[in-house]
């Protein structure tokens, strides 16, 4: 299948590479066009615009970092819809508010294209395993079409509603696990005059009901980093998670709520953790900042 992949940072790279693995002929773009090219080693082609990459393929995936990434890769002369897309079909990963979804959506509609909105769960590792979790907004026929492509993907596949639903459950699902990075730091904190070994401490908080998923996962990056060791990637981090946060916000809003205060405090944390230059680590760094703030 002809698959093009709009945005090719950490998700977007791995998402190719599994595509590429399972046979696709992938075109590939970015804004950057260097970690672009770096997937022509696992046989991509590279877009000079994104209006190439429209041309080259039957299915667009777009995975972007907000809602103005979004209007700069779709609009414009050059823009993702800016040739004949009519009969193509945009599956948008992004994490954005659902309101962006929909109004891209009617603006893809309006050109005789079609497009279901489809953020992820995961990381670059599950994607590369094929293991993450799509969360679809859209018509059924749309996602039957993809389909093949998102099992190849994915896990599981939940069509949860019309164009933005999968958003909306996306920003819903990250807000726990964004704020227990800050949870888990001042957790951390208490065990402190303990002296424990890092590795054994967070295999008794995954063990425990103070333990979710993500401990199972990524536990051993969290007890290296308390031991001072270097990590050896980034899958996930500290200024992405301040985007999201922050999104979760402005959605909530938008639903009439004043505020998310346990969300608006871990940002306000995190945004601390940004400013000191850590914008770009882990997410693991997080619970290690909040146990540097003794007075």
């Amino acid at each position: 299948m002809k698959v093009g992949v709009a945005g090719i940072g950490r998700m977007g790279a791995a998402i190719a590479e599994r595509l590429l693995k399972h046979g696709h002929q992938v075109t590939v773009w970015n804004r950057t066009p260097a970690k672009a090219q770096a997937l022509t080693q696992h046989g991509a082609t590279v877009a000079a615009s994104p209006a190439q990459l429209t041309a080259s393929a039957d299915i667009i995936l777009s995975i972007l970092t907000d809602a103005n990434a979004i209007a700069a890769a779709y609009e414009g002369p050059e823009g993702l819809l800016s040739g004949a897309i009519a009969g193509k079909l945009f599956v948008e990963m992004s994490t954005v508010r659902p309101d962006t979804q929909r109004a891209l959506a009617a603006r893809i509609k309006a050109k005789g294209a079609a497009m279901i909105d489809c953020p992820v769960g995961g990381t670059t590792g599950p994607a590369r395993d094929g293991k993450l979790l799509a969360f679809v907004g859209g018509d059924t026929a749309d996602l039957a079409r993809v389909r093949p492509v998102l099992e190849q993907l994915c896990r599981r596949i939940e069509h949860v509603g019309g164009i933005g639903a999968g958003a909306s459950l996306k920003l819903a699902i990250n807000l726990p696990l964004l704020v227990y990075w800050q949870a888990v730091g001042e957790a951390l904190a208490l065990c402190q005059p303990l002296g424990l070994d890092p590795a054994r401490l967070v295999s008794i908080f995954a063990d425990t009901s103070g333990g979710p998923n993500v401990l199972k996962t990524r536990g051993g990056m969290l007890a290296d980093a308390m031991q001072g060791k270097a990590l050896a990637s980034t899958t996930f981090n500290i200024d992405s998670i301040r985007k999201d946060m922050a999104t979760m916000i402005e959605e909530a809003r938008a639903l009439g709520y004043d505020e998310l205060p346990v969300t608006a405090r871990a940002l306000e944390c995190f945004d601390e953790v940004s400013r000191a230059g850590l914008g770009d680590g882990d997410a693991v760094m997080l619970p290690m900042t909040w146990l540097q703030h003794k007075k």
